[in-house]
């Protein structure tokens, strides 16, 4: 190398040397890295906790499904979908502008209408407040749950995210973004402190809910006349993972309000775990004090009653303030459960003690607790208190009573609230045209239990529980089927058997041509088979009768019966007196009765030529003579027949009188024993007014009037069986009368 070579390469040298940066501009360049890598870390943070806040969506679709019954679970997801969406839009057109827009008077913003910008600091908080107007939204969807229509809840949702709660943002939280200590809100000018949304997120969507409650009221059959009951969840398990997830979610709710990465993070995050838990620990409590046991709404409302307490003062309150708020705000909690329980006032998931009763709380405990020297406050405790009640009143005025008004008008017009039977079908149904395997299942049922089908099949799926069911159901079915079928041929056999017994027992009945008797009877059986008969012997000028009543009902009494009226015929053909018709009949029936069986008996005989009754009653009910309105009584002078074996006939006691243009009346005790209006039995006396009633010029007209009557009132109108009777008409008893007389 020559020496010009060298002295050239000298000057390069030095020419590097002097182009390196002085001392202080490398501290210079090292503060804009260190900028730069904050704004890039805290950008990071703030979407990273607006996910864990998008998760909260989740938590609440979970939680208001797991208390909600299952026949809406459908609609609760869709309403958790749906509003997200739709308050995400909205707050993009025009919430954002309403909220941190140019402030007019400090009421609302008017700028950054359907917000866009390049600048990655404004995109992420934009990003990370939407989460925020959606949980707004979201509170409402689960007070009001399992009656509202789903496009009720598509308006509730698009005013609540397009004004209620930017409005309310903007008097809290509107800020200079070039100077985030510039407040342009009236009430965060007043020094109004609510770190975390307390009061304008979680207590504008309990004011709402409130609202609208009161306008679409409880849901059927919650209160009913005093009493309160008790709807069970669909699952709670699941309501217990929504909780759980929205705890999860909550560390980016209230990590995410700080804006920034710092120092505060873990303090908040600390304060964040340690009130919800202390929540959950003293709601737990008050549900065990209040119920008597661990009430579950109690342990799955409690963390979330703690997480709203701290939300307000998370970022300027000690781990043991913390804790001392969170435990308060679980008796708030439970407390207000109990007090809407007393007003009638039906949320399903108790969002309004959760987040408009907490919220409240955490809202006023920022100014019993909060560090004034941490959030740079030169007021006192109490003049921060009454700023704090400024606000809560100011927001909780204008929330509730604007959407009171707005959704009664609109309630007016559009109702709001299903109706009864879309609600006791459930949501899923009526709103969605959406079914789910257990209304599947259940219909079925339904179906079989009304067409009584027993062919019908539930359906089946080894994967889900009314699957499960549905295939032991099938396999009972078609063991009821074949039993049903092998049951019929039994049925059918009985059936005819039955139809042959009635068939014969009619023809038992007296069926000759008696009009020209002055003789009449009428039976009407309970059943298919009756106990009770009469009978009449014709013999010349001579007229035998009897009515008798069998012990019991059905086939049995109809064959005794048939024996009875048999030994009737054969000793009336041979004219033996009543009484001595009674011996036969007691002494051969005695031998041939089943044991237990008896019969109570009327028999006479009436002479046409010489108007002679003769009579003779066993056990009976008294036989009447009518004569004018006088009544004469010939009452039972022995045991029924086929009790005891008798030796001589004068056991049973004959009454001789002459008619006399009177009428004569043998009845069973079907008449006597029939209840009036009071419920009691109308007895012999009861008879005597009917007949009365009833009197006239045709014997057979008066006592197929009589009957009717009686028949009416024996009649069970709530008792329908399917029988084998021409009218499947089911009464008390048999009812049997003849009436003897001109």
């Amino acid at each position: 190398m020559t020496e010009a070579d060298t002295q050239t390469l000298i000057n390069e040298l030095q020419s590097k040397i002097d182009q390196l940066p002085t001392k202080g501009t490398l501290k210079a360049l090292e503060f804009r890295l260190d900028a730069i890598l904050q704004a890039n870390l805290d950008t990071f943070w703030l979407l990273i906790c607006a996910i864990l806040v998008f998760l909260m969506q989740s938590g609440f679709m979970c939680l208001e499904s797991g208390l909600s019954r299952n026949k809406n679970s459908i609609n609760v997801a869709l309403k958790n979908v749906t509003d997200f969406g739709i308050a995400v839009v909205t707050f993009w057109a025009f919430g954002f502008a309403l909220m941190y827009g140019t402030s007019v008077m400090g009421l609302f913003g008017n700028r950054f209408y359907f917000f866009t910008t390049h600048v990655a600091g404004y995109q992420t908080y934009f990003v990370f407040q939407a989460m925020f107007v959606a949980t707004a939204a979201t509170i409402i969807s689960g007070a009001v749950a399992e009656r509202l229509r789903f496009f009720s809840y598509v308006i509730i949702t698009f005013v609540t995210s397009g004004f209620l709660y930017p409005i309310v943002g903007h008097w809290a939280w509107a800020f200079n973004f070039d100077d985030p200590s510039e407040k342009f809100g009236w009430l965060g000018k007043m020094g109004y402190i609510d770190f975390a949304g307390a009061s304008v997120v979680h207590s504008v969507g309990g004011w709402v809910a409130l609202s609208i409650l009161l306008i679409i009221g409880n849901r059927t059959g919650r209160f009913r006349e005093g009493a309160r009951k008790t709807f069970q969840g669909s699952n709670t398990p699941m309501a217990a993972l929504g909780a759980l997830i929205l705890w999860f979610g909550w560390f980016g709710f209230n990590g995410g309000a700080n804006g920034a990465m710092d120092l505060k993070v873990p303090l908040i995050l600390i304060n964040t775990f340690l009130s919800a838990s202390f929540g959950l620990i003293f709601s737990s409590i008050m549900g065990v004090l209040v119920l008597k046991k661990p009430e579950p709404l109690f342990m799955i409302t409690g963390p979330l009653a703690g997480l709203v307490s701290i939300t307000a003062g998370c970022a300027h309150v000690t781990p043991s303030e913390a804790i001392l708020i969170g435990s308060i705000g679980g008796l708030v909690s439970g407390s207000t459960i109990v007090l809407l329980e007393k007003l009638k006032i039906d949320d399903v998931v108790s969002a309004i003690p959760v987040h408009l009763a907490c919220g409240i709380w955490g809202t006023i405990a920022v100014a019993l607790f909060g560090n004034f020297e941490l959030m740079g406050i030169e007021k006192t405790r109490f003049e921060q208190l009454i700023i704090q009640l400024i606000g809560i009143v100011s927001i909780g005025s204008f929330c509730f009573f604007s959407s009171f008004i707005i959704f009664k008008l609109i309630n007016l017009i559009f109702p709001l609230r299903v109706g009864k039977i879309e609600e006791e079908l459930g949501l899923n149904i009526s709103e969605h045209n959406a079914s789910t395997d257990t209304h599947e299942l259940l219909e079925v049922l339904t179906k079989q239990a009304k067409s009584e089908d027993y062919s019908m099949r539930a359906p089946q799926d080894p994967f889900t529980d009314s699957g499960i069911i549905g295939t032991q159901y099938n396999v009972l079915m078609q063991r009821l089927e074949q039993s049903e079928k092998q049951k019929n041929k039994w049925k059918n056999r009985v059936s005819s058997e039955i139809k042959l017994a009635m068939n014969v027992q009619k023809r038992l009945m007296p069926n000759r041509d008696l009009s020209n008797y002055p003789i009449y009877g009428l039976n009407i059986p309970a059943r298919e088979i009756s106990g009770d008969f009469y009978d009449f012997y014709l013999h010349d000028d001579q007229l035998y009768f009897t009515l008798s009543d069998v012990s019991g009902k059905g086939v049995n009494a109809g064959m005794v019966m048939a024996k009875a009226i048999t030994l009737f015929k054969i000793f009336a053909r041979q004219k033996f007196k009543p009484n001595e018709i009674l011996l036969e009949m007691n002494n051969d029936l005695k031998e041939t009765n089943p044991p237990g069986t008896f019969i109570t008996s009327i028999v006479g005989s009436y002479n046409l030529k010489t108007d002679i009754v003769e009579i003779s009653n066993a056990g009976h009910q008294p036989a009447i003579l009518r004569k004018g309105d006088n009544f004469t009584e010939f009452p039972s002078s022995s045991t029924p027949l086929a009790v005891i074996r008798q030796k001589y006939s004068d056991v049973y006691k004959l009454a001789s009188f002459k008619l006399d243009e009177g009428r004569i009346y043998c009845f069973t005790d079907g008449f006597s024993e029939c209840l009036d209006e009071n419920n009691k039995e109308i007895g012999i006396d009861g008879v005597k007014e009917l007949i009365k009633k009833h009197k006239n010029f045709s014997l057979k007209k008066e006592l197929e009037n009589a009957t009717e009557e009686i028949r009416k009132k024996s009649l069970k109108k709530d008792y329908n069986e399917k029988g084998i009777k021409e009218n499947n008409d089911i009464l008390d008893d048999d009812l049997t009368i003849i009436g003897i007389g001109k």
